[in-house]
């Protein structure tokens, strides 16, 4: 469906959850109306390491159909803080190369995970010295980044989100994700209380009380709520949708928590894809109105 955004808000998706070709992306994208795109994976690569040969071809077929990418779904930050940190600056590197092919210079990360449980300060002086690190990478590539809440990581709980938010400047942002606040236990709203004056994207995902993914605004992230007080404040930034509805290969490959939603079980990709993405038009929609 078509719906006028709030002033300088952008909403986009992530496409492959809608398919693994770029053209079931595509296709889905025009379906649901949206004028961009997340890229996380196509045709069998990761965006952190699509073969820049292959850009322009992709980059022409989104041009064909109208699509912008508002941000690159990259794992940067999805490993353990034991684990080599050349692994990130090699796939920002990369992605810095793409940027210009796909005239996108948004970068979605993550904050490293413990795995062999170090001392939270520790987790801490590294993940924030790493995140430094990739912000000053970023600058000199011309990018910006975008951390997101992820579970167990270390930026999984708001606290620890309002510590790495010292970090931000022209390079270095947030987003927040409903879904993942919910999961790890939090009070959504307490959570945007405390972040919404440094929170600068949205990732539209929701799950309920037991953790199960819903079509956003149908959980316990509180999204209305949120998306009213976001735009009484002003509030401006990127959007995306993030289904999480079905079983595809683009969710698995997240590793995301919850319980499935059977309800979707039985359902395409494709359509799965089709009803968040509504869903999160329509909720939108209500909180402008």
């Amino acid at each position: 469906m078509e719906i006028q955004l709030p002033a300088q808000w952008t909403l986009s998706a992530f496409s492959d959850e809608a398919g693994d070709s770029l053209d079931a992306q595509i296709e889905a994208a025009k379906r649901a109306n949206l004028q961009f795109v997340d890229l996380r994976s196509l045709d069998g690569f990761n965006i952190s390491i699509f073969p820049t040969e292959k850009a322009s071809a992709a980059k022409a077929k989104l041009d064909e159909a109208g699509l912008g990418v508002q941000m690159f779904g990259s794992p940067l930050g999805k490993i353990d803080i034991a684990d080599d940190f050349d692994i990130d600056l090699k796939k920002l590197r990369h992605l810095g190369e793409l940027a210009p092919l796909f005239d996108c210079y948004a970068v979605r990360i993550f904050s490293y995970f413990n795995k062999h449980e170090a001392a939270k300060s520790e987790w801490e002086a590294i993940s924030l010295d790493r995140l430094g690190q990739l912000r000053d990478e970023a600058k000199a590539l011309g990018l910006k980044l975008y951390h997101e809440n992820e579970r167990h990581i270390f930026g999984d709980f708001g606290r620890d989100v309002k510590k790495l938010a010292e970090l931000r400047n022209e390079n270095f942002a947030t987003i927040f994700d409903f879904d993942n606040y919910n999961q790890s236990g939090e009070d959504v709203w307490e959570i945007w209380e405390l972040l919404r004056d440094v929170t600068d994207s949205m990732h539209l995902k929701d799950s309920t009380t037991e953790n199960q993914h819903v079509p956003v605004g149908q959980g316990n992230g509180q999204v209305e709520r949120i998306l009213r007080d976001a735009i009484s404040r002003g509030w401006s930034g990127p959007l995306a949708v993030e289904p999480h509805l079905s079983n595809s290969k683009a969710v698995a490959a997240t590793g995301p928590g919850g319980t499935r939603n059977e309800a979707f079980a039985s359902m395409s990709s494709a359509d799965s894809f089709h009803i968040a993405v509504e869903t999160a038009q329509e909720l939108i929609a209500r909180a402008n109105s």
